[in-house]
């Protein structure tokens, strides 16, 4: 399945994402990384075998699940991040339903627009994260120094 060293690069740099995610993320970027590397796995369990042009709906029913788990965090959450990943998660859906519809778009199309959005979604990922980890440090650093006199 990973054969390519540009499906390897792809699947390096959002085990880098998740894992910064992780390590420097609050909560909401924890959960958010989670759900994307719960799913990220899952549809790479799911055989593909079929024609490409023929909708996929294990895969398609996983990017939905994932699209709301990320609708659910941003709102309980302040995060800026998540209505991004959110709407890049969106096309994501758009492009599986548009192959469900038989509406013919063109394969190529299809799968750069999957592609394209998942990349930005792991850069709104890493960059919220890196916001989240910037701001939790900043509070850190002023509630450790008090008062001072002039």
């Amino acid at each position: 399945m990973f054969l390519d060293i540009y499906a390897q690069a792809v699947v390096a740099a959002a085990v880098v994402t998740v894992i910064f995610a992780f390590w420097k993320g609050d909560e909401p970027e924890r959960m958010g990384a989670a759900a994307y590397a719960l799913v990220s796995l899952a549809t790479t369990m799911i055989k593909g075998g079929a024609a490409a042009n023929v909708p996929r709906w294990g895969v398609t029913a996983l990017e939905i699940i994932l699209l709301i788990v990320f609708i659910v965090i941003a709102q309980h959450s302040r995060r800026g991040w998540l209505v991004w990943a959110a709407s890049f998660q969106g096309l994501i859906v758009t492009s599986h339903v548009l192959v469900a519809a038989s509406l013919r778009p063109p394969l190529v199309g299809a799968a750069t627009v999957t592609n394209m959005s998942n990349y930005a979604l792991l850069i709104s990922m890493a960059v919220g994260t890196f916001w989240a980890w910037q701001e939790r440090r900043a509070a850190s650093m002023a509630a450790s120094s008090g008062p001072r006199l002039l």
